[in-house]
């Protein structure tokens, strides 16, 4: 992503949203997006998604060389509620036409690779709201991704279930290494899953801070109470608070 801006139309005029924002992500990498509300982080993601076109600046990907894939998951789940949990899953490779066999293996490993094997038949309305999320994750990751978009997933759940949603989400992205780009609200959330963390300032949204986490991995809850979780904690906030 190269000196990436993005301007609204307003009724009192333009309204930027992101301004010169640059960074690359690795293969395989877990990138964190932090910062106020209002910044353009969810609209920093819908730009990687191809849902929204900057204004200026570009999104490369493998130097062009083809149109990635994107999974993408939102704050809700957004499931179709007259389609059980296996049937969601499987919706995004039957809109792309794959045959009948792919369809069925692939989303049944997905359904199993995000633990609810025993929901296949459940509908939306008969999910907890994580297990709801798990099967967004598993339709957004069963086109097999280059890349997967998570716009604050578990910022909808509960403290204790949003803790379990983030341990769900180290296994699942341990098990497949896609590269990850992430928004979320919580630094904890932030230091425990990602490799890296970008802070935007108050809008227009710019990169105020590119800050690797040198936490080793695997990585367990009890990591936050250690001292280098606590320093980077207290780096990522001194940030924010400068905004």
């Amino acid at each position: 992503m190269n000196h990436l801006g993005v301007t609204f139309d307003d009724i009192s005029g333009d309204l930027e949203a992101i301004d010169d924002i640059s960074f690359s992500l690795a293969d395989h990498e877990f990138l964190c997006v932090l910062g106020p509300s209002g910044s353009g982080k969810s609209t920093l993601l819908r730009v990687l998604a191809g849902l929204l076109p900057a204004s200026e600046g570009e999104v490369s990907f493998h130097e062009q060389r083809r149109i990635p894939r994107v999974g993408l998951v939102f704050q809700h789940a957004n499931l179709m509620p007259w389609r059980t949990a296996i049937e969601n899953i499987r919706l995004p490779l039957e809109l792309a036409g794959a045959g009948q066999d792919i369809i069925r293996t692939e989303s049944e490993a997905m359904l199993h690779l995000v633990g609810l094997d025993e929901f296949a038949q459940s509908y939306p309305e008969d999910l907890s709201g994580g297990m709801a999320q798990r099967v967004a994750i598993a339709r957004a990751l069963v086109q097999d991704p280059d890349i997967l978009l998570l716009d604050e997933p578990f910022g909808a759940l509960d403290a204790l279930t949003r803790d379990r949603m983030g341990a769900e989400l180290l296994r699942i992205w341990q098990s497949t290494h896609k590269a990850v780009v992430m928004v979320t609200h919580s630094i904890p959330e932030a230091l425990l899953l990602s490799d890296r963390v970008l802070v935007l300032s108050a809008r227009p949204g710019r990169v105020i801070l590119d800050m690797l986490v040198p936490l080793p991995r695997p990585r367990q809850e009890g990591i936050r109470y250690s001292p280098e979780f606590i320093a980077l904690e207290r780096k990522l906030r001194e940030s924010i608070q400068s905004i």
